[in-house]
């Protein structure tokens, strides 16, 4: 019997697939420590985020939001593993972002993730852009996070085929 290494990684120019909707797992529990931990190490001060009793007397949620930052963050992480591990080159920037519900800690980020239109770089030789439509829902399949994300990666490596 025969063996050989599967290394995980992420698509090459060519492997991704206009249209294709990608579903990242396994899904991402929002806790407070996160919440807390990534207000603070990104110094934002915003009462929502870092005072229960504030966020309980605010209407109409009664309750402290996720960092809508870390919901963006954890968002996109989720979509690494199975996109661009180790054939990014760069982020080139993100569009369209929007947070058409509020996440909550001890809700669970569900990401999914469509390939919206990709082409060769015309100053890159060997490297593409990507753009990518990502959508975040809550356990209950609301909307929480969407966001286009425009990305640089490598095409496969010559002689290879996809």
């Amino acid at each position: 019997m025969t063996t050989h290494d599967i290394l995980q990684r992420g698509l090459y120019y060519e492997e991704f697939e206009s249209d294709a909707r990608y579903l990242h797992s396994p899904g991402r529990t929002a806790t407070e420590a996160d919440n807390v931990l990534f207000t603070t190490l990104t110094m934002n001060t915003q009462a929502l985020h870092l005072d229960a009793a504030f966020a309980d007397a605010q209407d109409p949620f009664h309750a402290r939001l996720m960092n809508s930052m870390w919901t963006l963050s954890t968002m996109v992480g989720s979509s690494v593993a199975q996109l661009t591990q180790g054939t990014l080159v760069a982020q080139l920037g993100f569009g369209d972002v929007a947070f058409p519900h509020p996440l909550f800690a001890g809700d669970t980020l569900y990401t999914e993730s469509v390939i919206v239109e990709k082409r060769l770089s015309s100053s890159r030789p060997g490297q593409g852009i990507v753009k990518i439509a990502h959508t975040g829902r809550n356990q209950d399949g609301t909307v929480v996070a969407t966001a286009v994300r425009s990305v640089l990666v490598h095409c496969l490596p010559e002689g290879a085929t996809a």
